[in-house]
């Protein structure tokens, strides 16, 4: 079966930086539903259209197709008395974005990067903006979409549970 709109491709992928140093390597599939509802980067989608299973391709993403570039807007320092304690570095909360002129307001999940004695130091940056990044990928499966997926605009596993994204941004199945 070939991808297209309204199918659902798991993918076998290894991530790494330019350098060659592996970001993560998926023991789990990718999973998603093709077809632009957002299950995967519109570059890695565009080069699996049209292909089977068993296709292999090694993809570089520059930071704007993929996590896009690291905005320092985004870094926010806060007084410590707004957050709960204990307060660790890596914790995360979600925030709104501050919007320049635009009625859209969207949430981010803003890290923890730095602690001191009275202040919070906060980046909404995803972890992965301003890399570039390789994918090496290896379709595993292609299905049709079951018209629920198709509705709800979102892969699900055999189980029907619904896929969701892992730690990066990258869809994965969740147990």
């Amino acid at each position: 079966m070939k991808i297209v709109k309204h199918t659902v491709v798991s993918v076998s992928y290894k991530l790494s930086d330019t350098q060659g140093n592996v970001i993560e390597d998926s023991d789990k599939p990718m999973v998603y539903l093709h077809g632009g509802y957002n299950g995967t980067f519109p570059k890695i989608e565009k080069i699996l259209e049209g292909h089977e299973t068993g296709f292999s391709a090694q993809i570089h993403l520059e930071p704007v197709d993929a996590f896009g570039n690291y905005d320092s807007e985004q870094v926010k320092i806060e007084p410590r008395e707004k957050f709960p304690e204990p307060l660790e570095v890596g914790m995360q909360f979600e925030g709104i974005a501050e919007s320049v002129g635009g009625d859209e307001i969207d949430t981010v999940i803003y890290t923890v990067t730095d602690l001191t004695k009275d202040r919070v130091i906060l980046d909404g940056n995803h972890p992965l903006a301003g890399m570039a990044l390789r994918f090496s990928l290896t379709v595993k499966d292609v299905r049709d979409a079951t018209t629920a997926e198709v509705e709800q605009k979102r892969a699900h596993d055999n189980d029907g549970l619904i896929v969701t994204e892992n730690n990066y941004g990258l869809s994965s199945v969740l147990h």
